[in-house]
C-alpha cells in the first residue's frame, strides 16, 4: 500500500496512486475519501465491485450536487423513487429504505482525509547549497509550510533552510499567491504559451543549523 501523510489538500495524481483493492481512494464533490477500512469491513461483498472499479478516480457524477447524496430517479413502472445506479448497486446504496437506517459512507467523516485541490501548480525548488533542482507539483491552497512537507522526500533538512523568492524571504504560513507568486496559467493560455514555458523558482538558503527540521 502506498504511504501517505495526512494533508489538507491532495492532487488528482496523488489520489490516482491509490487504485487497488487493498489501497482504495476516491474523490467525491471535492473531498478525498480513504475507503480501505470500508473495504475491509465488507470484504467479499459484490457491493464493493463498483467502488473498486473506480479506485483512484472521481465519482462525483454518481451524486447530486444539491443533496450531496446518490442520484435518484422515479421508476417508470412502479412510480417510486429509487437510487439511480447505472454503475450497479454499491455499499449503502442498494435501496433507499436501507440507507435511511444508517449513516452511509459518503456522509461518514471518518473516511474523509482531505480535500481535492481545485488547482495545482508546478514550482522549482533550488537548493543553493547543493545546487539540486526539483520540480514539484503542489496544491495552490497550500501554505509554504505544507509545500515544505512535500519537499522533505528530497531533503529531510528542508526546514533548516530559509526559503526565498528573488532574494525576498517568504512567509511560510502563506500560500504562493499570498507571497506574491501568482498563478499565471490563464495568462499563458490567453497568449497561447505553453504552461511549461515558465516555472517560478524558490531558492533555499542553508541556515547552518541541522537541529531544525
Amino acid at each position: 500500500m502506498a504511504k501517505y501523510c495526512c494533508q489538507r489538500y491532495y492532487t488528482s495524481k496523488e489520489v490516482a496512486d491509490h487504485n487497488t483493492t487493498s489501497d482504495c481512494w476516491v474523490t467525491l464533490l471535492g473531498q478525498v475519501y480513504d475507503l480501505n477500512d470500508l473495504i475491509k469491513q465488507n470484504y467479499g461483498s459484490h457491493l464493493l465491485e463498483p467502488i473498486i472499479k473506480v479506485a483512484g478516480e472521481d465519482i462525483s457524477h454518481w451524486f447530486d450536487d444539491n443533496t450531496k447524496d446518490v442520484k435518484t430517479r422515479i421508476d417508470p413502472v412502479l412510480h417510486t423513487r429509487s437510487y439511480y445506479l447505472p454503475m450497479g448497486k454499491f455499499i449503502h446504496a442498494s435501496a433507499l429504505e436501507e440507507s435511511s437506517k444508517q449513516v452511509p459512507w459518503w456522509r461518514d467523516q471518518k473516511y474523509i482525509i482531505g480535500k481535492l485541490s481545485r488547482k495545482t501548480r508546478t514550482i522549482r525548488i533550488i537548493n543553493t547549497l547543493t545546487h539540486q533542482d526539483h520540480l514539484l507539483e503542489v496544491c495552490s491552497e497550500e501554505t509554504l509550510n505544507e509545500i515544505l512537507d512535500r519537499y522533505l522526500r528530497f531533503n529531510s533538512h528542508a526546514a533548516s533552510y530559509t526559503w526565498k523568492r528573488m532574494g525576498r524571504k517568504l512567509d511560510m504560513t502563506m500560500t504562493l499567491d499570498e507571497n506574491g507568486i501568482p498563478d499565471e496559467d490563464s495568462e499563458f493560455a490567453d497568449l497561447a504559451i505553453r504552461d511549461t514555458y515558465y516555472t517560478p523558482a524558490l531558492h533555499l538558503y542553508f541556515n547552518d543549523d541541522l537541529t531544525v527540521g
